[in-house]
């Protein structure tokens, strides 16, 4: 038994022996400088292809981003990779000048259908395209952080979306991939979280197309219950991949007019007439106008030289004759008509998102009003008075419904899935106008609408509509001033729906310049329909 005992532990002191012998050789090995080469040379290389931020929709679910893709190739430099990419690299400078590196690398090639083991082709969605939808809408990227629009608004939402993809290969020192090695591919998921906005894609290219002629101006339509933003468009337009030539384009095509005030002019009539019927003037106020009329030392001439005669309220509204409202502003308060331009949305900003408001605008304060002949150009809507298009459509709204300014809308709320908003937003409708007024000041317009001279209406779509012909007091090198075209209308008349409000800047006379545009628009929209 002792003897097996000794021999027991003789054998646990060789095998302790073995072990630290090994130790002490392993310790030895890895300090060789050949072997601590080899092992710095060795490593791992990843190429990132792309990368996708979340998805903005309309209010149908349909993306605005992220709705085409790009063909990224991944390659590993080889004269087989070479020979099967050159015939579809999209820039051949590029692709020359990274293949001389020898590392792994990434280029844009026209189609996904190449077969070679050293080329691996991704598809990653194209954050924007060109033309891009609603592009003062949505904004821009700059490295992968948003900018402006809904892309600098929605920023840390729509970055929130972990999509990559990317392929990582063995390499040597070098950054050469290693011969026989397997490359490990990650590829990024679809990106269906992100925003619903209120817009309608269909009505957004209607918009655009209709007003591509406009050289400055917009086009706002809304839900006229909701106050939902359904089409938005600025122009000029621009592209993301040409900032340069937007920035220095003196037309400044990245201003997002419909937020900026302007001169609004005769749609202002609304307003003096919607005061005159609260005090209850209404109908029953007539004017014989001559082609002029006197305030003070001030004489305000018609734009119908010979003047309209006798004129009632309806007709005056169609006619847009400037005497009949001075004068009737005349019978006013400056008080009454201050607080009921206010009550229709004047003098308010509108907050869209954090980085997108609607300008008040600027009205004349009670002392001003005092001057007479200041109180006669706020009567028609000259003077100091400035107000934005999207107030314009908001009052418009406020008219077709039940005198309700309603809250206006431009991002319903955050989705997972594109189809389910998590946390719908909705704002605070205001009180505006009395029922009574609206249905007067409805009437109004759709008087005014029906004249045979109006351009504004398609044949088979009943509207309500104003025209404005605004001056701006800039005249151009022959002495000829500069008048911004307006146009502001809801349809159908019978039971409303949309509100489209259209400025034609620096584009002259309403009915001509801005007027068509909405036929265009009112006929396309009721054909969806």
């Amino acid at each position: 038994m002792q003897q097996l005992k000794n021999r027991l532990a003789f054998l646990r002191l060789l095998l302790v022996l073995l072990f630290c012998t090994a130790a002490v050789y392993l310790a030895w090995l890895v300090q060789k400088p050949e072997l601590i080469q080899t092992a710095a040379r060795q490593g791992t290389y990843t190429c990132t292809a792309g990368t996708a931020r979340g998805t903005i929709y309309d209010r149908n679910g349909v993306p605005l981003v992220n709705t085409k893709t790009a063909c990224i190739a991944v390659v590993s430099p080889t004269p087989a990779a070479a020979e099967a990419l050159l015939s579809h690299v999209t820039d051949t400078a590029a692709f020359y000048e990274k293949l001389a590196q020898g590392m792994p690398f990434t280029c844009t090639v026209d189609t996904a259908d190449i077969d070679c083991p050293d080329v691996t082709i991704l598809q990653i969605p194209q954050r924007s395209t060109s033309p891009q939808l609603a592009q003062h809408v949505i904004g821009y990227t700059r490295e992968g952080s948003g900018v402006a629009g809904l892309e600098s608004a929605y920023d840390a939402i729509l970055r929130s979306v972990d999509s990559q993809w990317s392929v990582t290969f063995s390499v040597d020192g070098t950054g050469t991939p290693l011969a026989g090695e397997p490359k490990q591919i990650r590829y990024g998921a679809n990106p269906t979280a992100g925003i619903m906005t209120t817009l309608d894609s269909r009505i957004q290219r209607i918009c655009e197309s209709a007003g591509s002629g406009l050289k400055k101006g917009c086009i706002v339509v809304m839900d006229v219950e909701s106050g939902d933003i359904l089409g938005l468009a600025s122009f000029p337009g621009y592209s993301a991949d040409s900032l340069g030539d937007a920035v220095s384009d003196p037309d400044s095509p990245m201003i997002q007019r419909a937020l900026y005030a302007y001169p609004v002019g005769s749609i202002f009539k609304l307003v003096t007439a919607a005061c005159a019927f609260d005090q209850g003037v209404g109908y029953n106020f007539t004017w014989d106008c001559d082609g002029a009329i006197s305030v003070g030392t001030q004489r305000f001439r018609c734009h119908e030289l010979q003047g309209h005669g006798v004129q009632h309220m309806a007709d005056a509204m169609r006619s847009s004759c400037n005497p009949y409202f001075i004068a009737l502003g005349q019978t006013l308060s400056g008080s009454d008509l201050l607080q009921t331009a206010k009550s229709l949305g004047f003098g308010t900003e509108i907050m869209l998102t954090s980085n997108m408001i609607a300008s008040g605008g600027t009205l004349p304060t009670l002392q001003q009003l005092k001057l007479p002949a200041e109180q006669a150009n706020f009567s028609f809507g000259q003077g100091v008075l400035t107000a934005s298009p999207l107030q314009i459509a908001r009052m418009t709204c406020a008219i077709a419904g039940d005198g309700t300014l309603p809250a206006v809308r431009l991002v319903r709320g955050v989705t997972d899935d594109g189809r389910t908003v998590l946390r719908e937003e909705r704002g605070i409708p205001e009180s505006g106008i009395a029922p009574e007024t609206a249905a007067f000041l409805r009437r109004l317009m759709c008087y005014t609408a029906a004249d045979e001279d109006f351009q504004g209406r398609p044949a088979h779509v009943s509207m309500g509509a104003k025209t404005s012909t605004a001056q701006t007091g800039r005249c151009d090198v022959d002495g000829t001033e500069y008048c911004h075209g307006w146009v502001t209308a809801f349809f159908p008349a019978e039971q409303p729906k949309y509100a489209v409000t259209v400025l034609a800047e620096d584009g002259g006379y309403g009915n001509q310049a801005a007027s068509p545009i909405l036929r265009q628009i009112a006929g396309a929209i009721m054909q969806v329909e």
